[in-house]
């Protein structure tokens, strides 16, 4: 882990926020975040934080150079060139295992594992560092002269190990041109504070349960408790992720940055289209600018559209991942994404009933998603969808894996899920004052939770 979560809370954040804003100037603002940044990083990964470095050094001088080229063709050679480098050194880390494990299982070898360790964020941080180089191909930004400031948006704490996906336009001009006010911080706090108690109080307590469930055998395992850990995973991982993103859109406020909404109501979808237009709306979004259109996008026929398209969604279960449940994941998305393309009033037919099917459709995704293996899987939606009786055995584990914290937690999940009325500075100052002791209490119960329970780490930062 980088920080422990209370470390952080009671120390890092203080520490950092204080001086940030007793120090004069931009530029010394500036060169404190990144300090702190490569400090948050490099608590818990140490000289990886080197890697990090590098790859930021790496995109910057890639940047100047094919900001000088002068032909296209030129610039498009030299983005290729960053692009492949960057994905190489992804591989190394994040997939050297997974592709020696399958050539050894494919052809009955027994080459060594590499066994490399995943440094945290590192899909995070080489996507973004990526995204500089192809915005300064496309003329959307000019390139960086100075390194620290591609270094300071690529390293910045708040969304450096688990998003969201910030582009380089969305904060050049905060890098030397921000201002924050007392209510642009208060409101950046609260949005944290919301985000935290997403993930302590809903995320934490349903991951005690599913946790349990998937580490289940055949012999235990029912189909109340195969629908239960399915569904409170879908929600476990939505809490988990949501709430990052909130805490990290929160600080980036806080320190005059605007960062992107990463999920917009992803469960209230009526389809698998809209569903994807709602989460991890980042990703989402660099693929369509960085593979998608590239590629072609609609523009070139059904056939190819259809092709572009499962580029997209192989390469998003890759990324999540160097496992095949994870590239199953994402063509599993693909599958139903096409089916509704290609018959365009699917969803429109059922009614009411596409909000049903969308989160079946969702839900059965997550198992696969969730599941060490394809077996483990393979087990889970069998049970899911066998029918068969409950012994006393799987009674029994049942009821020692679900608790009344679980079901409340799972209960407030059902309906946090559920579009909501944003909190806004139009407010009156009543729910305004009511909002913000919320969230104080909300972090007084936060830090009674961490401070009792036993470690769980945000689901994405191992991505």
């Amino acid at each position: 882990m980088v920080f422990s979560s209370l470390t952080f809370l009671c120390v890092f954040l203080p520490v950092t926020a204080a001086l940030y804003f007793l120090l004069p100037g931009q530029k010394a603002k500036n060169i404190w975040l990144l300090l702190a940044s490569l400090v948050f990083y490099a608590w818990g990964e140490s000289y990886r934080v080197v890697l990090m470095i590098l790859c930021a050094l790496f995109n910057w001088g890639m940047g100047l150079v094919i900001d000088h080229v002068a032909t296209h063709r030129g610039k498009k050679a030299l983005v290729v060139v960053a692009f492949l480098a960057d994905l190489a050194f992804l591989g190394v880390f994040k997939y050297a295992s997974f592709a020696v494990e399958t050539v050894n299982q494919v052809f009955s070898l027994s080459l060594p594992d590499p066994a490399i360790s995943l440094p945290i964020g590192i899909s995070f941080f080489t996507f973004q560092a990526m995204s500089y180089v192809a915005e300064v191909y496309r003329g959307q930004v000019k390139a960086a002269k100075n390194f620290f400031r591609v270094l300071l948006y690529i390293s910045l704490f708040p969304q450096l190990i688990a998003g969201p996906i910030v582009r380089y336009r969305d904060v050049e001009e905060a890098i030397d041109h921000r201002h924050t006010t007392v209510n642009g911080a208060a409101r950046g706090l609260r949005r944290f504070l919301f985000g935290l108690g997403r993930k302590c109080l809903i995320a934490n307590t349903l991951g005690v349960f599913v946790d349990a469930v998937f580490a289940m055998d055949a012999s235990k395992l029912s189909l109340p408790a195969a629908w239960l850990g399915a569904i409170f995973y879908t929600l476990q991982i939505y809490f988990d992720f949501s709430g990052y993103s909130d805490m990290a859109i929160g600080l980036g406020q806080l320190f005059g940055f605007r960062f992107p909404e990463n999920f917009d109501d992803p469960y209230a979808s009526g389809s698998i289209r809209e569903f994807w237009r709602k989460w991890h709306i980042s990703l989402t979004s660099w693929f369509r600018e960085n593979l998608y259109f590239p590629l072609g996008g609609n523009r070139k026929g059904k056939a190819r559209t259809h092709l572009n398209r499962f580029l997209v969604f192989l390469f998003t279960g890759l990324w999540h991942g160097a496992n095949w449940t994870f590239v199953v994941w994402g063509l599993y998305h693909w599958l139903f994404m096409t089916l509704e393309t290609i018959f365009p009033k699917m969803t429109k037919k059922m009614g009411p009933l596409r909000y049903v099917y969308t989160m079946l459709v969702v839900v059965i995704g997550f198992v696969i998603f969730r599941a060490d293996s394809l077996q483990q899987a393979g087990l889970m939606l069998g049970t899911m969808f066998g029918g068969a009786k409950m012994t006393a055995e799987q009674s029994i584990a049942l009821s020692d894996a679900l608790n009344p914290m679980v079901l409340a937690a799972g209960a407030a999940g059902c309906m946090l899920s559920l579009p909501l009325r944003k909190i806004g500075p139009a407010q009156k100052k009543p729910a305004r004052v009511f909002s913000y002791a919320f969230a104080l209490a909300l972090l007084v119960v936060c830090m009674f939770s961490l401070a009792g329970g036993a470690y769980n780490p945000f689901i994405y930062f191992r991505f």
